[in-house]
């Protein structure tokens, strides 16, 4: 199995995700585009694409962030999906999918950063590639804006501060608007270069920096992990859009 990572920044790394791929000994290839590393040329060998985080969102010009290309982003996304691929999307890769797929990204009614519950909806309850998640899980957060919404894509999951947390786009092809692949090690990397001091007082879901060092990322990781497997081993490859 290989693996494709789109990593747009050194502090929003793909955590967990690497942890997952090891043990399961996939093939891992991998974009750094702050480092100048290509997209690939087309996502032919690509079973499972993972678009992760970054301070940008879709819109963002590359006169203002170089090595942000959003639409050969989008266009490597819709690739995917079109062959049959199973894709994920995390925060402005979750953003990066809705766009690709005609869908532009909001702003978030609230700002989250932290841990915070996120609830299934009745769609969520039902999904085969979910069976594991609790009615209510407490999940990172980390963003100021959410994905867009096609006609017939399916909100999974929301919370208090964000009404799409989870969206499933087609039968593989999901974003998480929240970070189940956070680690001790990813977060020190976030509140580092991220974390908008001075802010936590004065937002209902900003946490402080104890709070988020305390959290026990484990489980959260390890529904990350099912979810994965899950999706990556469905062999009901449907290309059917939910769009």
């Amino acid at each position: 199995m290989r693996v494709h990572l789109v990593i747009h920044e050194a502090f929003e790394g793909p955590g967990a995700i690497l942890d997952w791929c090891d043990e399961r000994a996939y093939h891992v290839t991998t974009s750094h585009l702050y480092r100048g590393e290509p997209l690939p040329e087309s996502g032919e060998g690509i079973d499972l694409l993972v678009v992760l985080g970054g301070p940008q969102s879709p819109d963002t010009p590359q006169s203002e962030c170089p090595h942000f290309d959003s639409q050969r982003e989008q266009a490597l996304i819709k690739q995917c999906i079109e062959q049959g691929s199973a894709v994920l999307g995390i925060c402005l890769g979750a953003q990066l999918i809705g766009e690709a797929l005609g869908a532009p990204y909001q702003k978030s009614p609230e700002p989250e950063i932290g841990y915070f519950p996120i609830q299934l909806s009745e769609d969520g309850h039902i999904d085969e590639h979910i069976p594991h998640f609790a009615p209510q899980e407490i999940v990172g957060h980390w963003h100021n804006d959410m994905p867009g919404l096609t006609p017939n894509s399916r909100v999974l999951a929301s919370s208090e501060g964000c009404p799409r947390q989870i969206v499933k786009y087609g039968p593989r092809v999901y974003g998480f608007q929240c970070h189940l692949e956070l680690t001790p090690l990813a977060v020190e990397g976030l509140l580092h270069a991220a974390y908008p001091e001075g802010e936590a007082a004065n937002k209902r879901f900003i946490q402080d920096p104890a709070s988020i060092r305390a959290f026990d990322t484990a489980p959260m990781n390890a529904h990350l992990f099912a979810f994965l497997d899950s999706v990556l081993t469905d062999n009901d490859l449907v290309t059917e859009w939910l769009f």
